[in-house]
């Protein structure tokens, strides 16, 4: 049950904010994550806007900084439920329009966007790589990851697993892209985001550290950005997996 109560900063200094009960059902963990929801302004203005999710702003604040998404290009998408990301590369490369290409994958499915091709399948499966290659018939453009592994609650552990999924989206990156290319890919801040910062520095022009504001200010989500890509073509990580089981 939710109940709207008045705050600061609506008409005469004071708006109206919506706080939730914790039902009987629900934890209070959920409970917040209710009420921040009902009171985040892109929440409401992703549904005025027709908009999959939040996210979408995210990428569009970076893209207006950056110019990153342009008509025409190739853009793969990892991680692309429940689909704001993808939406929002389709309309600035006109995809649906048959000037550009946007290819997504998730473990979820999503409702279809248009413009959008969409394969339903764990980015760490290792046929994952060869079957978005063959989607995106030729070089990408631009490779986003807004992925994230679930939580275990253990912040050393939850570190370590967004770290890894960042290192095979690197790896994936330097084997899609074409010269020139660009890499945005979601972090959270923590020490072991130095050698994979290294790495990009190494095979991009330029690597910059993103926070949108969208992105809420409580979270410790941050984006980097690799732009300029050197089309180095390395060994990968899950080949060096492979070859050490």
């Amino acid at each position: 049950m939710a109940k709207t109560t008045k705050g600061p900063g609506g008409p005469g200094g004071r708006e109206l904010k919506t706080r939730v009960k914790t039902a009987r059902k629900r934890t209070l963990s959920s409970t917040l994550w209710l009420q921040r929801q009902l009171n985040d302004p892109y929440v409401a203005r992703a549904k005025r806007e027709g908009w999959r999710s939040r996210a979408a702003f995210k990428l569009l604040e970076i893209d207006e900084k950056f110019h990153l998404l342009q008509p025409g290009q190739k853009i793969v998408d990892l991680g692309a439920a429940p689909g704001g990301w993808a939406q929002a590369a389709a309309r600035k490369v006109k995809s649906a329009e048959g000037r550009g290409k946007v290819v997504g994958i998730d473990l979820l499915d999503i409702e279809p966007i248009a413009g959008v091709d969409f394969a339903v399948q764990d980015f760490l499966a290792p046929e994952a790589p060869e079957r978005l290659k063959a989607m995106l018939g030729g070089e990408a453009d631009g490779v986003l990851s807004d992925m994230a592994a679930n939580t275990t609650g253990h912040k050393r552990t939850d570190h370590l697993r967004i770290i890894h999924l960042a290192e095979l989206a690197v790896e994936f990156a330097g084997e899609v892209l074409k010269p020139g290319g660009f890499f945005l890919c979601k972090l959270f801040q923590g020490g072991e985001t130095g050698e994979l910062v290294t790495r990009l520095k190494r095979d991009y022009a330029l690597v910059r550290h993103v926070k949108p504001g969208a992105s809420r200010a409580d979270s410790a989500e941050l984006y980097v950005l690799a732009t300029g890509f050197r089309a180095m073509r390395f060994g990968g990580l899950r080949s060096n997996l492979a070859e050490t089981e």
